[in-house]
């Protein structure tokens, strides 16, 4: 019988179908760009134009509408303040707004996205139609669920606000103590509020991910991404922390040196202003191109941090759910031809393998894994072993009692024994004989001579 030979796992698309180590998870939302750049890039430079054009005639109308009022009031005017901070409310209602919007494009990239990641680990590479299709079911609960990320982060914002001008109120009343105690509360309450966001933003990180290829509700968006995260969380936040550094940075070095060269030939190109239109074309222009690179940067970075999240999801349903064996099994039959029916949805949630509310099985580490090619057979569905039935054997015979030897029998020989071969005798040489004394000897004795 041969010797099990190991393989390595099937890698059909940007990903191997197995859980993913932690430098794939770093490495792969980057190739992620390369797999599919006409849509991924063009897709999101197209969204962050879009989004930067809007919000730039958006605000730029309203600023210039209400603030070209005040200049027909004088300071001394009774509706001068009133003039000023409706303006102010008015601004900034519209600037709500347009973060808002914003909000809510990123909430579609993020559904490209996951959805391009889904297709990519099943080795295809679709078209923006195919992936606006798959994500346009799931559409309103992406923004529902960015506008509900905004709402949070305005009502912290307002809770600060609150604190701030409580501080300003007793400070304007002439109590230190007042201003002192709303100084340190209000301190401890942003230091606890830095903690408590990144825990939410990571245990939440994977809802985009689910309502886009799960296609369930916000609500259970939000439970699936608190269940898949449960063991995970460390590893999901150093993720998600690396690529955000890499990224900000990669847009801070750019953006920083491309700003100041913008102002400086700004004020090379027009010293006290632009004046005619050529002069107003080249400031645009300076000021304008550097803006449109860093968009460009955002893009990527958006992009990024987007497939971070979508292989982060996946890896945890292949840890806890078997996802991989679940694909594995999708391109077996999609390879022997069933139709799409047939093969129904890859990454539809089988209700016996979710995760449940209770934690998660403990992993086995690799050096205690079995050796590949030992059958693992689940223990559920067998019956319990049974313990062997006792066996009735055959009484034996007993032994006749021993009897004593007599003196006799000591040395006897066994009954039937063969006897033993004879010992080979040494032949013993004669005892010696005396010589007859001769006569013609000269050692005959003296008178042994004949007569």
């Amino acid at each position: 019988m041969s010797a099990q030979i190991w393989t390595p796992a099937p890698k059909p698309g940007l990903i191997p179908l197995h859980p993913l180590t932690f430098g794939a998870l770093l490495g792969k939302p980057f190739a992620a760009l390369r797999h599919n750049p006409k849509v991924l890039f063009g897709f999101a430079i197209v969204v962050q134009l879009i989004v930067a054009a809007i919000t730039v005639a958006v605000v730029g109308a309203v600023v210039y509408g209400t603030f070209l009022r005040m200049e027909s009031l004088s300071p001394s005017s009774p509706d001068f303040y009133p003039v000023l901070w409706g303006s102010i409310a008015i601004n900034a209602i519209v600037a709500i707004a347009m973060s808002l919007v914003s909000v809510a494009f990123t909430a579609i990239m993020q559904g490209i996205v996951a959805a391009n990641i889904g297709y990519a680990a099943l080795g295809e590479k679709p078209s923006l139609g195919t992936l606006w299709r798959r994500m346009r079911p799931a559409l309103w609960r992406l923004i529902g669920w960015s506008l509900l990320q905004a709402l949070a982060a305005l009502v912290l914002i307002a809770i600060v606000g609150g604190i701030i001008a409580l501080g300003v109120l007793a400070g304007a009343g002439g109590s230190a103590e007042g201003v002192g105690l709303t100084v340190v509360v209000g301190i401890l309450l942003v230091l606890g509020m830095i903690p408590l966001g990144v825990w939410l933003n990571t245990k939440l990180l994977l809802v985009p991910s689910v309502l886009v290829l799960e296609g369930v509700s916000l609500r259970e968006g939000l439970v699936r991404s608190w269940r898949l995260t449960r063991g995970r969380f460390w590893n999901t936040f150093a993720v998600i922390l690396l690529v955000s550094l890499i990224m900000n940075t990669a847009v801070g070095l750019v953006s920083v040196p491309l700003s100041l060269i913008g102002s400086l030939f700004g004020s090379i190109i027009a010293p006290t202003g632009p004046n005619d239109a050529s002069e107003i074309g080249a400031y645009l222009l300076t000021a304008i191109a550097p803006q449109l690179l860093i968009y460009v940067l955002q893009a990527v970075a958006i992009v990024v941090q987007c497939a971070a999240a979508a292989f982060i999801y996946l890896d945890c349903r292949m840890r806890y759910e078997g996802l991989d064996h679940s694909l594995i099994s999708y391109l077996e039959r999609r390879d022997r031809g069933a139709t799409a029916e047939q093969l129904g949805d890859p990454f539809a949630v089988d209700p016996a393998r979710a995760v449940s509310s209770a934690p998660p099985q403990q992993q086995t580490p690799a050096f205690a894994a079995a050796p590949v090619g030992w059958a693992q057979y689940p223990p559920q569905g067998y019956p319990a072993a049974q313990p062997y039935p006792p066996q009735q054997y055959p009484a034996a015979p007993p032994y006749p009692a021993a009897q004593p030897y007599s003196p006799q029998q000591q040395n006897a020989p066994y009954v039937g024994a063969t006897p033993p071969p004879p010992a080979p005798q040494t032949p013993v040489p004669p005892a010696a004989q005396p010589i007859p004394p001769s006569s013609e000897s000269p050692w005959a004795p003296p008178g042994s001579g004949s007569a």
